[in-house]
């Protein structure tokens, strides 16, 4: 079993940034790819921006493209999500999730195994 625990969440004027933070702990961090995803009321969860077991690959959804970077620290068993310039339809809950098969990201919600409590994001126009 996987525990995920968000944070850094908060509200913020557009155009600001925030980071947010999932920190893992269970099973061998390493071993696992990693997913950013959001949901805001009345709305399905979508996806955000994937990271592969090593960092080496990642994927954003191209609302966020350019403006988010995900990360992560294999030796701290955190990942990471940094947020610039933020617009009020990034709203939403952010909640972070784990695959665990083969260790390749993905966009598919369905695909990830452990998903963390999420962290509320709120932007002000």
């Amino acid at each position: 079993q996987v525990q995920l625990v968000e944070s850094g969440g908060g509200l913020v004027q557009a155009g600001g940034s925030l980071r947010l933070s999932c920190a893992a702990s269970g099973r061998t961090f390493s071993n696992y790819a990693m997913g950013w995803f959001r949901q805001a009321p009345g709305k399905e969860r979508e996806f955000v921006a994937t990271i592969n077991w090593s960092g080496t690959n990642t994927h954003y959804d191209d609302s966020v493209k350019g403006r988010f970077t995900i990360s992560r620290d294999n030796a701290k068993k955190t990942v990471y999500l940094q947020m610039n310039n933020l617009k009020p339809e990034d709203t939403a809950v952010y909640y972070c999730a784990v695959r665990l098969l083969g260790g390749i990201a993905t966009i598919d919600a369905n695909e990830y195994d452990y998903w963390g409590q999420g962290t509320q994001v709120t932007v002000s126009s």
